[in-house]
């Protein structure tokens, strides 16, 4: 279990130096190198999920073994029966449990500041998650909010400690998954903590408002979906929007906020710019106080400055760009999945464990891709991987449907000359075309 960044970093680093080691005895670079080599899969996040496998058809036997990390803390039978309860043909569960918090934790912001103003439920947000009398259920916290009480949310995805000065978790757990035959494996799933509980924010929320009787003037609390329903990170949508759905459903059972049931209106982010800005302006327009979304970390860095210029809330349940962190946002940004600074020790740790000789980190053209790349790149320097041991790919996803497929033939060829044992894919559906590439140039996946 991973108690600190400190101990992890040592970790790898021992792991790093028995690898270099191994390196060294009787074998230099040229010969680590083969003109055919077996190559080890990895995946994160926005790949790691059952529904990818669709993306291969015929061809999904080409991920049996891959390995890849997600942030995912065990999810109770409970929760998991519940989703099901709201979409029965769910298959995935990633995101689902910060979806559902970001929604509970917005609701109950909501409840302390005795009003709807965008501004007001933010300076509340933080103080929801630490400090306070601890509750997980949402009919239990909001009977606590409406009593003017400081309240701890300790939820499904939040359970460890609450949100930095800076609105995200100080904590994080990641699930290590493995694709067995067409599908992961559950039976080989692992999980591992990260983070530090004492960078949890330790200053006070204004005073929480106590509701008595009837509903307040502002009411009801009307919150904005800006989820990926369309585009490369579509596969993602079911379990984001199941957990967004359930936890409106047992807030308005619970009595809502404010005396009012909660409002949600949908929209769809599309993976894709121009759609996310079309879905905040009519947000706007529609008197929404809080946008849940978006899926990816590109498309909040995108409409970011229009949710700002307006006062809104954006509240994401899966950006995990480090570089959002410390993003302008007038205290208006926040996120209930931890940033990529985590994951990437956990990714590289994963990789290290099989002992590769070359790797190869293929990434996405965008501040999600890129910065997880980054960051791997950079856990596995300080686990004493060489530079000319790792091997940097970037590609630039379709902008839309209707651009033509993702052409990785010569970024394929690259990594198959370079001779490369493990292959890191950050992506989202999208990403498919790379595996599919790399078998196309006559690589061996090693299952």
């Amino acid at each position: 279990m991973l108690v600190s960044p400190g101990s992890r970093v040592a970790a790898l680093a021992a792991c790093g130096a028995l690898l270099l080691v191994g390196a060294g005895c009787g074998a230099d670079k040229s010969e680590e190198a083969t003109t055919n080599p077996q190559v080890r899969l990895y995946g994160s996040d926005g790949n790691m999920t059952n529904a990818y496998a669709g993306e291969f058809k015929e061809r999904a036997d080409l991920l049996d073994g891959m390995k890849g990390t997600t942030p995912l803390t065990p999810l109770p039978e409970a929760f998991k029966n519940r989703l099901r309860a709201v979409d029965p043909k769910l298959t995935d569960y990633l995101y689902s449990a910060e979806s559902y918090d970001a929604v509970i934790i917005s609701a109950l912001a909501a409840q302390l500041a005795g009003s709807t103003d965008p501004a007001a439920i933010a300076k509340q947000i933080v103080g929801v998650t630490n400090n306070g009398e601890r509750c997980e259920k949402a009919a239990d916290c909001l009977r606590l909010a409406r009593d003017g009480r400081d309240i701890e949310y300790r939820g499904v995805s939040l359970n460890r400690a609450g949100f930095t000065d800076a609105g995200e978790p100080a904590t994080a757990s990641y699930a290590t998954l493995t694709f067995g035959e067409e599908k992961l494996d559950d039976g080989k799933t692992e999980f591992v903590g990260a983070g530090d509980e004492s960078a949890a924010s330790t200053k006070n929320p204004p005073r929480p408002h106590r509701q008595r009787t009837g509903k307040a003037p502002s009411a009801p609390l009307v919150l904005g979906g800006l989820l990926p329903r369309t585009g490369d990170l579509a596969i993602a949508y079911p379990p984001l929007a199941a957990g967004a759905e359930l936890a409106l459903k047992e807030i308005n059972a619970a009595g809502g906020v404010l005396g009012e049931d909660v409002r949600w209106v949908d929209g769809d982010d599309g993976t894709n710019p121009a759609v996310a800005k079309a879905t905040v302006e009519k947000h706007i327009a529609d008197g929404v106080h809080v946008i849940i979304g978006a899926g990816a970390s590109g498309i909040s860095r995108a409409v970011l400055p229009d949710v700002v210029a307006a006062g809104l809330v954006l509240f994401s349940p899966s950006n995990t760009d480090a570089g959002l962190t410390s993003i302008e946002d007038k205290g208006l940004y926040f996120r209930t999945a931890p940033p990529d600074s985590l994951q990437g020790r956990a990714l590289a740790d994963v990789i290290l464990r099989d002992g590769p000789h070359r790797i190869a980190l293929v990434a996405r053209k965008d501040s999600y891709g890129e910065g997880l790349q980054e960051n791997v790149r950079a856990e596995l320097e300080r686990a004493g991987i060489d530079g000319d041991r790792v091997k940097l790919l970037t590609y630039e996803p379709p902008a839309d449907a209707k651009a033509p497929p993702l052409d990785f033939t010569a970024g394929a060829r690259e990594i198959k000359e370079y001779g490369a044992d493990a292959v890191l894919v950050i992506g989202f559906g999208e990403s498919a075309q790379v595996i599919r590439a790399l078998a196309d140039s006559g690589v061996q996946i090693r299952h």
